[in-house]
Formats: structure tokens, C-alpha cells, sequence
């Protein structure tokens, strides 16, 4: 287990050993869990057991969570420099992307080469959408390091799940106006994931391709070319699940279209969870105050975090965006959510128990307080907003 050492001028020897080194193995291998249901079925001949990637996801995951509890602890900021410089950790990401195309794969060929049901092509779809969607995870690591390789691996992990635009429009959209009405991937209080979805899948992509649009326009560049980043990916996609219809016949067009959506669909949650009813303010000369910790929800659990390349720690990812994974650091006084990602989806698929657990958990938070001017509101729900809450306060013109 590697050890990072300084001889500090003040604080004298100073030294910090990653425990969960080889822990980061499990986000690696985190895309191939289908797999599991895969190999039970070929042992079994049953169905539902392709469906076992599900429970792992949706009920062991959170269970885990609140069982093995939350990791609070940071490296030392004079070793972040020797931390990030370890190339065992940015291997892993790298090692990650074939993995997402090697999963598609082989669940096409299961549904493609098995006469399964049509609930469990359903089901098949649903898992391998949700395991691609891992893929935009990676992306998500990896598109934020100003390495060329790592950036092109980004835009290859993307191609899975059929969602090019991301890097394009996290990068320059998202981290901008995060935290804002502004920004179609924040979440508004009182605003259901449902409602959050139709706003937020078609509002990146359109923000996505403008941003590349007017990249490409400043260099003189047509939009329409091979220097189009955005297109490049979903190039890539074509192909890939071209080959796959090629493959295995019309069974795939079903299959992948299903696939695609619901890996956006993680995407959108994760979206939804992270800086909802969370807000940044406007100053005076119209820009937003730069991006704080408390402008994010965050989640220190050991597991879930261990399975996402640390993207629960999303306070410091967005303070902080190319901060890579295992140097990212917990604060003190910060949104907090009360489970892992997983359980936090599933919470969310729930809207009035969502509303019920996390509408209070916003304005409690100390830099809101109770006071509603300082929590980005659904404009649909402010006045019904202010009238459950607002206990006296003025609602803003």
C-alpha cells in the first residue's frame, strides 16, 4: 500500500496512506456486475436471475451504505499534489471504458442469441442502460483532466451510452451556471424528477451542441465536421450499435432504445439529487457568486462512493472540478443527502416522499436557514412555496 511522505517546513514529517487504494478497484469493476445475472443464467437456464443486478443496485447498495456508514476523512492538502500524480489511480478510469463496451456486448448477445420474454428484454435493456450509464460516470472523471488522452477516452466511454454532447456540456454549461434557474441540470424545489427530466435531457443536449456550435464558429470551423467533439462520440455510437442491429436483428432496436434512455435516466437522477432546491447568488453586477461547497449536495458513504469513483463527494467536485476522484475532500456544514445515490433514486422515483424528506432538509441547511430568497423554487410552486414555509416573508418580484 503506497505510502505519500513531506518533509513540511513547519508541520515537520507529514505522511498519508489512501486505504481504500485498492478499494478504487470496485468503481472499476462496477460497470461488469451484469455480468453476475449473466453467468447464474447460463448455469440455471432461469430468467429472473439476469435480473440480479437490479437488487444490487437498488436494494443491497443502499443497505450497505447505511450499514458500513460514511468516510469523513480527507488527504492532507500538502500531499494532494503527490496523491494526484500517482498514475495507478488514472489507469483505473482508462481500464474502465472497454469495460462498458465488452458489458454491451455480451448483454445484446444474451437477448440477441436467448428466446427471452419480452419483460426480460425489458428488464435486460434496463439493466445494461443503467450499467452504460456508469459509462457517462467515467466520462464524467475523465473529461475533466487536461490530458488529451484522457479527454479522447471520455469521448470514447460516452459512446456506449450514446451521449456525446456530455463532456461538451458539463464542462462548459453545467459547471458554469450550476445551482441556478439558469441551468437545466439543477433541480428546482417543489419540481418532481418527471417534471425534471423533460426539462433537463432535451436542455443539455440543446445546450450542449450550442456551446460546440459557437466553439467551432470562433475557429472558423463548420459545425457539421469531424472537429464537431459532440459528433465524433455519437459517431462512434452509430457504429457500435449499428453492429449490434447487424448482429442480432431487430431485436436490438427495441433493446437499445430502451438502453439509451434509461442511461440518460441515470444521469438525470444523479442531476436531480445533486444541487436540488440548492441556489448561488446573483450579485449585483448580474453574475452568480463563484461555486461553493454548499452549493452541491454531497454523500460520504463508503460504498456507493466506492462504486462511482467518488462522485458523491460532489461539494468539492464542483468547487474544485479537476480535483481528481481520490483526492476529493469532505467539509464540514454542508448539504448532505441521507443515503447513497442508489437510495437516493430510489427516494426520488417516490415525488411526494421526496418533497416530504428533502424540502426540510434544504431550508435547515445553515447557510438558508429558513429563508426561501435563497432557495432555487419551481416558479410554478413559489407562491404555494411561501404560503407552506414562508412563516411572513415577502415573495420576491
Amino acid at each position: 500500500m503506497a505510502t505519500y511522505t513531506l518533509e513540511h517546513p513547519d508541520k515537520g514529517l507529514i505522511t498519508y496512506t489512501d486505504k481504500k487504494r485498492y478499494l478504487w478497484l470496485i468503481s472499476m469493476l462496477m460497470p461488469a456486475f451484469p455480468l453476475m445475472g449473466v453467468a447464474v443464467f447460463y448455469q440455471t437456464g432461469i430468467q429472473w436471475t439476469l435480473a440480479l443486478p437490479l437488487a444490487v443496485n437498488y436494494l443491497i447498495l443502499p443497505f450497505v451504505d447505511y450499514l458500513v456508514g460514511s468516510d469523513v476523512n480527507n488527504p492532507p492538502e500538502e500531499l494532494v499534489p503527490q496523491l494526484e500524480a500517482d498514475n495507478y489511480y488514472r489507469i483505473l478510469t482508462m481500464l474502465t471504458v472497454p469495460l462498458h463496451f465488452i458489458v454491451l456486448g455480451v448483454m445484446a448477445y444474451v437477448v440477441g442469441t436467448n428466446d427471452l420474454s419480452p419483460w426480460m428484454v425489458l428488464v435486460m435493456a434496463i439493466i445494461a442502460g443503467g450499467y452504460s450509464g456508469l459509462g457517462i460516470n467515467t466520462a464524467h472523471e475523465l473529461g475533466h483532466k487536461q490530458t488529451a488522452l484522457e479527454q479522447l477516452m471520455a469521448k470514447i466511454a460516452l459512446a456506449v451510452p450514446a451521449y456525446g454532447h456530455f463532456c461538451v456540456e458539463h464542462n462548459r454549461g453545467h459547471h458554469v451556471l450550476v445551482a441556478t434557474p439558469d441551468d437545466p441540470a439543477s433541480a428546482r424545489l417543489g419540481e418532481s424528477i418527471y417534471a425534471f427530466t423533460l426539462r433537463e435531457i432535451p436542455g443539455t443536449f440543446v445546450r450542449g451542441w450550442n456551446l460546440e456550435k459557437t466553439r467551432l464558429n470562433k475557429q472558423g470551423k463548420a459545425t457539421w465536421s469531424t472537429d464537431n467533439n459532440i459528433l465524433q462520440s455519437y459517431l462512434m455510437s452509430l457504429v457500435l450499435q449499428g453492429t449490434l442491429v447487424y448482429l442480432f436483428g431487430w431485436i436490438m432496436l427495441p433493446f437499445l432504445a430502451v438502453h439509451n434512455f434509461w442511461a440518460w435516466y441515470q444521469l438525470t437522477s444523479a442531476n436531480y439529487i445533486e444541487h436540488y432546491g440548492l441556489l448561488r447568488k446573483k450579485n449585483d453586477n448580474g453574475r452568480y457568486e463563484r461555486c461553493q461547497p454548499h452549493h452541491s449536495w454531497n454523500a460520504n458513504y463508503i460504498m456507493s462512493n466506492l462504486a462511482l469513483f467518488h462522485l458523491q463527494r460532489h461539494s468539492d467536485h464542483h468547487a474544485n472540478p479537476i480535483r481528481r476522484y481520490q483526492s476529493l475532500r469532505n467539509f464540514d456544514d454542508i448539504p448532505e443527502l441521507p443515503n447513497g445515490y442508489y437510495g437516493m433514486y430510489l427516494l426520488a422515483y417516490i415525488p411526494w416522499l421526496w418533497f416530504r424528506v428533502m424540502d426540510k432538509r434544504v431550508l435547515a441547511l445553515p447557510h438558508i436557514n429558513g429563508d426561501l430568497s435563497k432557495v432555487n423554487i419551481l416558479p410554478s410552486k413559489v407562491k404555494a412555496t411561501y404560503a407552506l414555509y414562508g412563516q411572513g416573508q415577502e415573495i420576491p418580484q
